[in-house]
């Protein structure tokens, strides 16, 4: 494959993102059959090498979520809600089922319907949004009145401030008189006869739920640095705690963590040495793929509060640079080792031909991904292609050899490509990359290019001027 091409724009990029992956055919080998045989993953590797890309790609080749996990009210015992787990098929007759009655615009209900709605002004007669604190016409106040003595506490625009429904009678067309219930739907409102609200009393008289993971979740979760409570959930605080007027049912104050979010996907950990005794609790929920959500703070309302067996069958995906592995929990480690892979990531590939266009195709896909600078020429390319060369051999000593570390090249590419933006020029050249490469250094390499050593660095940040020989001598 030789580098006959005008611009990076008539290369074609990958169409799968296992495809993105360069010069780690072994890892990517591996990561097919993670995703197929649903297997634990561990790679080792420098920065920039392609971790977090392969546990992206690997996410996409998973099937779809088949379940969705809700928590339900626990009647007899609201602290301790229920976990309930439904199949995909479960929920297509719930979600093509309609509510009962009709919708019907503001204008075609009456008038006092409409104010006690929220939809009409009782002072000027306007319409406005019925969650809307004031008229904006006149600025009336629309608050529902009430004699609860929590009002000044609990005031929620969507139930307390207008009344939610109307009951009233209203006349056929054939002289009858019958109920009519008027309910607030949005900007509409839902009008239904007796025997359409009985039939929505009953459904909403269904044991109320929160869906924790919906069915078309993200298969990708990254829990990278993640705090406890983001890795393992939580049960929010409620000032109020689970009192019948003014509180918030427990169910509803439940918040998954990253474990659970990753219930049927990957849970991507970069750098999963610094979560330190976390890891403890990703190995129980490895093992028994089901994991609690409880409160973690002591002080909160929340503490008292727990749902067992929360769904957690995920597929880890760890990632650690070398000098980090020892400081991967022994039986963590024996855990992906035992039901899956490590892998031992590249950080040169051989310069051949074949290789070289990689890197040509790894600028389009850079290019590509930015969306706002202009496609490289064949100099550029060649241009990067010797820069992937000189750093392979200065941080790897291999001679012969491209580097994998390309999320520095990466850098290198965007700034060649902001300077051609600067220029307005239409590609990218060689002297793009040229002067990227001299902008693109390291503050390290800055410092030792100006000072003698880092002493005289830190020195000139306070005006301190190295005394000569002489005046050393002198003093």
């Amino acid at each position: 494959m030789s580098l006959s091409f005008a611009t990076t724009e008539e290369i074609q990029l990958p169409k799968t993102p296992l495809e993105f992956v360069i010069g780690q055919e072994q890892a990517v080998r591996i990561a097919r059959l993670v995703a197929r045989q649903h297997r634990h993953l561990l790679l080792v590797g420098a920065p920039g090498t392609g971790k977090s890309m392969i546990a992206k790609a690997i996410a996409y080749l998973l099937p779809k979520p088949t379940q969705e996990v809700s928590v339900i009210d626990n009647p007899k015992n609201p602290e301790r809600p229920i976990i309930e787990v439904r199949a995909g098929n479960e929920l297509k007759p719930q979600r093509k089922s309609k509510l009962p009655g009709k919708l019907v615009s503001v204008s075609d209900v009456p008038a006092f319907v409409a104010e006690k709605l929220g939809y009409r002004c009782k002072r000027c007669g306007s319409s406005s949004d019925a969650l809307a604190q004031v008229c904006p016409s006149c600025g009336a106040d629309k608050y529902k009145n009430t004699n609860s003595p929590f009002d000044d506490l609990v005031f929620n625009p969507s139930s307390n401030q207008v009344e939610d429904m109307v009951i009233t009678t209203m006349r056929t067309p054939n002289g009858k008189e019958e109920i009519a219930i008027f309910e607030r739907s949005g900007d509409k409102i839902r009008l239904l006869n007796e025997k359409q609200a009985l039939r929505l009393k009953e459904a909403r008289q269904k044991t109320p739920r929160k869906v924790l993971l919906p069915i078309d979740r993200s298969m990708f979760v990254q829990a990278t640095g993640a705090s406890e409570t983001e890795l393992l959930g939580d049960i929010r605080h409620d000032p109020y705690g689970s009192h019948k007027e003014v509180g918030t049912p427990p169910y509803t104050r439940v918040v998954p963590g990253a474990i659970h979010e990753a219930h049927e996907g990957v849970l991507f950990v970069d750098e999963i040495s610094t979560l330190g005794p976390l890891q403890h609790y990703i190995l129980t929920a490895m093992q028994d793929k089901v994991f609690p959500i409880t409160g973690r703070n002591p002080t909160s309302t929340g503490a008292a509060v727990k749902v067992d067996k929360v769904p957690c069958n995920f597929i880890l995906i760890a990632a650690v640079n070398i000098n980090e592995v020892s400081k991967i929990l022994a039986p963590l480690r024996s855990r992906i080792s035992g039901g899956g892979y490590e892998i031992l990531l590249n950080t040169t590939m051989p310069d051949d031909e074949a290789n070289r266009f990689k890197i040509a195709q790894f600028t389009a896909q850079e290019i590509a991904k930015d969306g706002r600078i202009p496609p490289a020429d064949q100099t550029a390319v060649t241009a990067l292609i010797e820069e992937a060369r000189l750093r392979a051999k200065l941080i790897d000593d291999k001679p012969n050899a491209l580097t994998l570390r390309l999320r520095d090249l990466a850098g290198v590419i965007k700034l060649a490509g902001d300077l051609a933006s600067l220029e307005e020029a239409s590609v990218i050249t060689s002297a793009h990359v040229q002067e990227a490469k001299k902008h693109s250094k390291r503050v390290e390499e800055q410092i030792a290019s100006r000072y003698d050593s880092w002493y005289k660095a830190g020195m000139s940040d306070y005006g301190v001027k190295k005394p000569s020989t002489r005046q050393a001598e002198v003093a």
